[in-house]
């Protein structure tokens, strides 16, 4: 690996931890699979030779790791007994309370719809790219991107529903 591939990696870590947090909910598995998905890119730095932002290509390998141990999980434990994830930051941190709201409001909406939301209102990513990386047509993302939006309106309690960003 060279020194660029190195900054490109770096600069990459704190969206893909942003995104390790929505998918696992628990920041102890969040910092694993982070280990894990940087463990797996470092050893197939070779594939993304001339990419600038390596940021798709991580939440891709993030995604399928989780994918994969959600699976692995199912097989071993039918039923597993779930606490509830610590929270990213204390309540007392946070100065303003709509934050708060609409924080608590995002943890209530479904794994498919916070994954979207995360990837195109987060990390500004294109359907198409987040269609790649979560495996899915780039239609489903819309569709899911929109019933999400309107779900996190209706549990903040906004009448008023936010413009939409023109597909390109």
């Amino acid at each position: 690996m060279n020194d660029g591939d190195d900054s490109r990696l770096q600069n990459a870590i704190p969206a893909l931890r942003r995104y390790a947090r929505v998918l696992t909910r628990d920041p102890h598995q969040a910092d694993d699979l982070v280990q894990d998905c940087l463990e797996r890119a470092l050893t197939r730095m070779h594939q993304v030779r001339g990419r600038a932002d390596l940021r798709p290509w991580l939440f891709t390998i993030a995604h399928n790791l989780n994918v994969s141990h959600w699976r692995r999980l199912r097989r071993l434990v039918p039923f597993m007994e779930t606490n509830d994830p610590e929270p990213m930051q204390e309540a007392g941190q946070i100065p303003h309370l709509e934050w708060k709201e609409v924080a608590d409001a995002f943890e209530r909406l479904s794994d498919d719809h916070r994954q979207v939301l995360i990837l195109v209102g987060v990390e500004g990513l294109e359907y198409a790219t987040v269609a790649d990386i979560l495996g899915v047509p780039v239609g489903t993302v819309m569709s899911r991107l929109s019933r999400a939006r309107t779900a996190l309106h209706q549990l903040v309690g906004h009448e008023e529903r936010p413009m939409l960003r023109r597909v390109k």
